[in-house]
């Protein structure tokens, strides 16, 4: 019983204003507390009504209290509804919010768990998706895979050379998505290292887009790849392997988003101390408003019917962060003839030498 009237009263201060919410100490809020109770009590008891001391003792008291709960719920209410927000979120609600209004020490914790609410959301909203969206990206090549082997093993297709393959590609894309998910995981875990060594910029490029070509050819796609290298002979301090995965994504990205004999250009210039390479495809390009979701993990957009797994973008930025640089999606290269820009143009942006960090680290 006393329970529930406590939770009535407490109920109706809620709709009461906080005046202690611009001190910004709780202690100074501590002392208003006990001097303004005190006061209230002292006053009623000093002007009094007339009524017999023991009464008026009584009343003062009452009087100091009933001020001290209406100035200390402020104080503790946001506690309170910090409790009911963390119990809430063990149950896996991350939508209930404390109200933030004071500008004490309690209100900056209050401003802080909102913050970690969102977070914990936002982490928990990207759990859900990834493992909804691996589920369906092993579901497809295992369905097809099936499809293939129950067709042979029940005599309705023969294992000949075309079905073969068809089951082998279906097997190569399940071994490409479990090789991301691993990549991601230890770059998540931050378990990757870096080997650095000195690469010839040129060599490298030349080497990614033969491979490009070859790759592309293999799989039926007439895309023709140029390079436009350095003006003089240029080195970079790099992993070549993880530096690999980053452009031989977007060459392969770039020639599968071209239309027939279309051109993929890679541009590789310095500028001051860093490396600046640019990919630039003639394909449908990214809108505005996905570009800064491109890199995120699935994000493929119109994309999903083009056999990519949505992770290679998300390994390219880590690899590319990685090693102290950027990756970004650029505005496409202007056209002559008043014509509208049309493609995709990815912007790599790598330091020379060894970034700060790495420097700190190594020291």
């Amino acid at each position: 019983m006393n329970e529930a009237i406590w939770a009535w009263i407490n109920r109706g201060l809620d709709l009461l204003p906080r005046p202690l919410d611009p001190v910004r100490s709780i202690k100074v809020k501590l002392g208003i507390l006990l001097v303004a109770s005190g006061a209230s009590g002292l006053a009623f008891f000093w002007i009094g009504i007339g009524w017999i001391p023991p009464w008026t003792s009584v009343t003062a008291i009452f009087l100091a209290l009933l001020t001290s709960q209406v100035l200390a719920h402020g104080m503790t209410s946001p506690l309170r509804e910090m409790t009911a927000a963390a119990r809430a979120m063990a149950r896996g609600d991350y939508t209930r919010r404390v109200r933030s209004t004071s500008r004490d020490e309690v209100g900056e914790l209050a401003i802080a768990f909102n913050q970690m609410a969102a977070e914990l959301a936002e982490a928990d909203r990207q759990r859900r998706e990834l493992i909804a969206n691996v589920s369906h990206e092993l579901r497809t090549p295992i369905t097809a895979l099936q499809g293939v082997l129950e067709n042979i093993v029940d005599g309705i297709a023969e294992p000949e050379p075309a079905t073969l393959r068809t089951a082998l590609a279906q097997t190569e894309r399940l071994g490409h998505l479990v090789a991301d998910l691993l990549d991601l995981s230890r770059l998540d875990a931050g378990v990757v290292p870096l080997r650095r060594v000195d690469i010839d910029v040129a060599d490298f490029l030349d080497e990614a887009v033969r491979q490009a070509a070859v790759s592309a050819s293999g799989a039926g796609r007439t895309v023709e790849f140029q390079v436009r290298q350095p003006a003089a002979p240029l080195h970079i301090k790099a992993d070549p392997w993880r530096l690999h995965q980053v452009f031989a994504n977007l060459l392969d990205n770039a020639a599968r988003h071209s239309p027939a004999g279309g051109n993929v250009l890679v541009i590789a210039e310095q500028r001051a101390d860093r490396l600046t390479v640019e990919v630039t495809d003639e394909g449908e390009g990214i809108p505005v408003s996905e570009r800064s979701r491109v890199f995120e993990r699935f994000t493929r957009g119109e994309r999903a019917g083009d056999g990519g797994t949505g992770l290679g973008l998300a390994i390219a930025r880590w690899v590319v962060e990685l090693h102290g640089g950027n990756i970004t999606v650029a505005d496409p290269a202007p056209t002559g003839g008043g014509r509208r820009a049309t493609g995709c143009r990815i912007r790599v942006d790598l330091p020379l030498g060894l970034p700060r960090v790495a420097l700190a680290t190594a020291a």
